[in-house]
């Protein structure tokens, strides 16, 4: 007989513990699922097995047995350690993590398998490669040749042939009788992805993981990947937990993006996962980026990583020719509309020469917010605190943090006066105001209000790829990795969204989404043109994106990190006190802050930052407060251990508290 100890599928802190059990399956193993009896009416529940022992030290009073086991949605011993190692890393509960590696939906009831739907994809060669290509290759290829362990940063500027590199490293690893996961951070971005993989290795081969697929899609890819049907898996965030077992390449394209953090529990880190699934595989990682985060390039001076530069484009264009418009002139010659003079014409000559434009705003929306003239009042969501954004579709104003939606009244709701107006611009006014400027144009906007439908985002970026739309306008959806031959130019419309937002990463988003975006242009056989408006022009992140200069603005940014004891010179941790009442909220946090400070700035480089309201005070029937705490490198153990007695004191008495714990988050929200 063995003996195991199980994590149940009870999503609560009160459980979230190991509980033992003896076990006759003597083929039991760490990551079966199997169903055991529980609570004092010993229900059956579902569980997943954490460890398998031969003896027991101590005896187990009243000791249960496991009644079956389930070997379709079980995990393997490598996926249970991950598990273990995020409840720790991330501070979330054991089975969260485990429900990470599991399947959406179920197996068809009809028996019949739900693929996703491909466009028609010729068989496409391998192109020859450049001379920087190639070196990169020659470096990558010993380590997935010899199996063994090794992350290299491919910073190459936008158009330098990254993806072939990713092609060729798949085929390697396939060739060893590897697997390869292919991570990318947007689902638009999947289809183009896709398409380019299935054209080199055939859509069998090929698995999608992705929220965009219908559950039962999702499920039956999942299950093609368990059972070693498709070799390469393809999706965002979430697919770094296919069940891929013998890994030989995990690539992360775009690995700048903040959508490879996730913002719910468990608040996983999606590039530190990877290469921890890699390490067990002795498989290599390929992390791809124009625009580097600061981390990984901090990393490769430190020498856990290895960087490849590719400094040409793979069609030997220069990159794109960069003018950045002071709008406070703009404002000076009484322009006061959304569009410089030198926008307007830089527009209007790419249409007249036959060249597509897009626009890029990262905001949503018509107008930001909604304020009355005569008194102040600002139209805020009842549930979040945060300010409406007005949307001209539907004439009405929401948050877009909750959903909440409110029709606009006619009068101020403080002082009855008829001044309420509309202030700032979001995309629905780039859009208003293009077509009152370009009538004979056709354009689109894509966004995440015309994206929503399934299809719908590659249908938009379809028409455009035919040429069926001049004009593409959008948020970062339009501004990341998307390969269009003709576009002659990208006009960002406001530099400083980005900057302007409350976050240490605010400069180096700026930074990344301007170059980005302007890496858009002049991607085909003629070179491009961007137009960068903004009102901090002089700013070293709109300087340095303005002349590609990467390495000037990570000089600069470093400093700034180092002076203000920032990421990547410590882990910023953000803990998050929530409670129905308010007044316990706050006794909370702070006698939490009190506890850190105690336990945790004794230690040389740590800090305690707060208590203070979360930006989003409230949320729904929750108040929350926030603190933050610089955790140095060589504590992050002790800290980990602490912070989970905490958690689990705060749960407890009369007045109960949530705690939640965010490691290096990308929003301060």
């Amino acid at each position: 007989m063995k003996y195991v100890d199980v994590i149940v599928d009870n999503n609560t802190d009160n459980t979230d513990a190991f509980y033992t059990y003896g076990c006759e399956f003597d083929e039991v193993a760490a990551g079966n699922r199997v169903f055991v009896p529980f609570t004092r009416n010993n229900r059956e529940k579902a569980a997943f097995v954490a460890a398998v022992r031969d003896e027991q030290e101590t005896a187990v009073k009243g000791l249960k047995y496991v009644e079956r086991m389930d070997a379709e949605w079980s995990l393997d011993a490598d996926s249970m350690e991950i598990c273990i190692w995020m409840k720790k890393r991330y501070y979330c509960r054991y089975i969260e993590a485990v429900r990470c590696f599991l399947p959406a939906g179920s197996a068809s009831k009809r028996g019949k398998q739900r693929k996703p739907a491909f466009e028609e994809i010729p068989e496409e060669r391998p192109s020859a490669l450049t001379g920087e290509q190639d070196a990169a290759m020659k470096r990558i290829a010993p380590w997935i040749e010899e199996n063994r362990h090794r992350t290299f940063l491919i910073h190459g500027v936008t158009g330098s042939g990254k993806t072939e590199i990713y092609l060729r490293s798949a085929a390697l690893a396939l060739e060893q009788g590897k697997k390869a996961m292919i991570l990318v951070p947007e689902i638009s971005l999947t289809p183009q992805t896709i398409g380019r993989f299935i054209a080199r290795f055939g859509q069998d081969d090929v698995a999608v993981l992705h929220s965009r697929l219908s559950s039962g899609e999702r499920y039956d890819e999942w299950m093609r990947v368990k059972k070693e049907e498709a070799r390469i898996v393809i999706g965002a965030r979430s697919a770094v937990f296919a069940p891929c077992g013998n890994i030989g390449l995990i690539v992360i394209d775009e690995e700048h993006e903040a959508t490879y953090k996730s913002d719910k529990s468990p608040k996983y880190d999606t590039v530190e996962v990877a290469i921890k699934r890699a390490r067990q595989n002795g498989a290599t990682v390929l992390l791809g980026s124009a625009t580097p985060s600061l981390v990984s390039s901090f990393r490769v001076e430190t020498r856990l990583y290895e960087r490849i530069s590719l400094r040409e484009r793979f069609n030997k264009n220069p990159l794109p020719a960069v003018r950045v418009v002071d709008m406070r002139e703009e404002l000076q010659m009484g322009n006061k509309t959304i569009f410089s003079a030198a926008l307007y014409r830089a527009v209007a000559e790419n249409l007249g020469a036959g060249r597509q434009v897009i626009l890029f705003l990262n905001r949503r929306g018509h107008s930001t917010f909604i304020s009355c003239r005569s008194c102040g009042y600002v139209m805020k969501c009842g549930d979040c605190g945060i300010s409406l954004t007005y949307h001209k579709t539907g004439d009405e104003a929401r948050c877009h943090m909750c959903g909440a939606r409110r029709g606009i009244p006619d009068l101020c709701p403080e002082c009855q006066s008829k001044y309420l107006k509309f202030f700032g611009a979001g995309t629905e006014k780039v859009e208003e105001t293009a077509r009152e400027l370009f009538p004979d144009a056709s354009m689109e906007r894509l966004d995440l209000d015309t994206a929503r439908k399934k299809g719908s985002m590659d249908a938009i970026l379809a028409r455009f790829r035919k040429g069926k739309t001049q004009i593409l306008i959008g948020t970062q959806l339009v501004a990341k990795g998307l390969d269009f031959s003709n576009v002659g130019l990208v006009g960002i419309v406001s530099a400083d969204v980005t900057l302007n937002i409350p976050d240490f990463r605010s400069s180096e988003r700026a930074f990344q989404l301007i170059t980005q975006a302007a890496g858009r242009a002049g991607r085909g056989d003629k070179t491009g043109a961007v137009i960068i408006q903004s009102y901090k022009p002089d700013h070293y992140a709109v300087r340095s994106a303005a002349k590609h200069d990467y390495a000037e603005f990570y000089g600069t940014e470093l400093l700034v990190r180092k002076a203000m004891e920032y990421p990547p010179f410590c882990d910023l941790v953000q803990i998050t006190v929530s409670a129905e009442d308010e007044q316990a909220a706050a006794e909370r946090a702070e006698a939490l802050a009190v506890s850190l400070r105690g336990r945790v700035e004794a230690a040389q480089g740590n800090r305690v930052l707060g208590p203070g309201r979360a930006q989003i005070y409230k949320s729904g029937a929750l108040f929350r407060y926030q603190i933050c705490v610089k955790v140095a490198h060589g504590d992050r153990e002790a800290f980990e251990s602490f912070l989970s007695g905490q958690k689990k004191a705060a749960g407890e008495g009369g007045k109960k508290c949530g705690v939640t714990a965010d490691v290096n988050p990308h929003s301060f929200m």
